[in-house]
């Protein structure tokens, strides 16, 4: 067996996500060495359709950071949401209410702007690696892969950071009896659609109904990406267009609102879940992004999450570097984990108010609607919406 070829890097980074090659912009910036190692192709990433919104935060760090200011001129700024229940629409107006947007921005945009920058930077970022294993977290850190041409690498560097999604292998290597694992299975999933059709609003609605939630969300012009809560195991050949349209309809058109409709292109079944990995540090190795959680989407914080987490991580790095000073690192679990568990409740409680109990009685469907009335009845309630869903202060400011 041939052997391995070393390279020697300041911190290997597991993961060449949105969360690595973020991590791996914000470090070379300050001069600090990164190898990224990615087991699938730059191809397979690009084109995984996964939603964005993203918060003012995130939107500041790739922008102020120099990744990209494409996001100000190709994505959509909202400066509301409309929720939508008893056939009326009531807009949380985040202007108003907290002074900040949001922009519709999809995650696939973001890694096409940071693999470019890393590329044009001359970043050290490899796809399609195999056999990848890690070694010696308390001690010299190795993580051990083949490359695409089938050459063995032995990666040798001071910290490992595991942002390598939510089938992570880098969360596997904590061993577990210093980790505790948060899970909560949510009754139903979300059946999307794209649909070539024009607008039929130009912010989000979400739609709580009798029927079933769902989601009115938008892609380009001529576009359209569109959900409604279904059965977690439905299988998406049992649903025609006209079947499709008809439970769109039986959720969002009434008082004088209805759709606007045309040729379903593609489709599928979301099916989702609340983890939390904790802590999300283990000797050299930091997990950042769905390696340590996953949330709902109703909340739209899965990618906004996953950049808070890599800008604290960058921070404690960057003091490290600077000073040889522990103390971010030290804190890095503690301070993610409490954005994290914010994002948690927030996405919890947005899915709990907003989709239909299964098997739920008069009295959680009456007490749902309840909730909804105290929210936009309020501007208390509206702007603690407001907040949440433009994300908290102290978010992702680029340094």
């Amino acid at each position: 067996m041939a052997q391995r070829r070393v390279i020697n890097t300041q911190v290997a980074i597991m993961g060449a996500g949105p969360a690595g090659l973020m991590l791996s912009h914000l470090l070379a910036k300050q001069g600090i060495e990164s190898t990224v190692i990615e087991v699938r192709s730059h191809k397979e990433i690009s084109e995984t359709v996964r939603a964005g919104i993203l918060e003012h935060g995130s939107v500041n760090l790739l922008v102020d950071s120099g990744v990209s200011d494409r996001v100000l001129r190709d994505g959509d700024r909202h400066d509301g949401i409309e929720l939508r229940f008893n056939g009326e629409s009531h807009r949380i107006d985040f202007q108003d209410l907290v002074g900040e947007s949001v922009w519709l921005y999809p995650q696939t945009d973001v890694f096409l702007d940071l693999a470019a920058r890393r590329q044009a930077d001359g970043g050290d970022v490899r796809y399609s690696v195999t056999d990848t294993t890690i070694h010696d977290l308390e001690g010299q850190p190795k993580v051990w892969f083949t490359d695409a041409d089938g050459v063995e690498w032995e990666l040798q560097a001071d910290f490992i950071a595991g942002a390598d999604g939510s089938r992570s292998h880098s969360r596997f290597q904590i061993p577990e009896a210093r980790r505790k694992w948060y899970f909560h299975e949510y009754p139903f999933a979300w059946f999307g659609i794209l649909a070539e059709a024009p607008r039929s609003s130009e912010e989000l609605i979400y739609a709580n109904s009798e029927n079933g939630f769902a989601l009115i969300s938008q892609r380009t012009e001529t576009v359209q990406r569109m959900y409604f809560q279904c059965d977690p195991d439905e299988d998406v050949n049992n649903w025609s267009e006209d079947r499709i349209w008809d439970a769109f309809r039986s959720r969002v058109n009434g008082n004088g609102f209805e759709l606007k409709e045309g040729p379903v292109i593609d489709k599928t079944v979301l099916k989702f879940r609340s983890f939390v990995h904790a802590p999300m540090r283990h000797g050299k190795l930091f997990l950042a992004g769905d390696a340590a959680h996953t949330v709902p989407p109703t909340g739209a914080k899965g990618l906004n999450l996953a950049l808070h987490d890599v800008k604290v991580l960058f921070e404690g790095f960057d003091s490290f570097y600077k000073t040889g000073n522990t103390v971010l690192l030290d804190a890095y679990s503690d301070r993610a984990l409490d954005r994290v568990w914010k994002a948690q409740q927030f996405s919890y409680w947005m899915t709990s108010m907003l989709h239909t109990p299964v098997d739920g009685d008069d009295f959680a469907r009456a007490r749902q609607l309840g909730e909804l009335n105290s929210v936009v009845s309020s501007r208390h309630g509206r702007a603690f919406l407001a907040e949440a869903y433009t994300g908290w202060p102290g978010a992702n400011q680029a340094g």
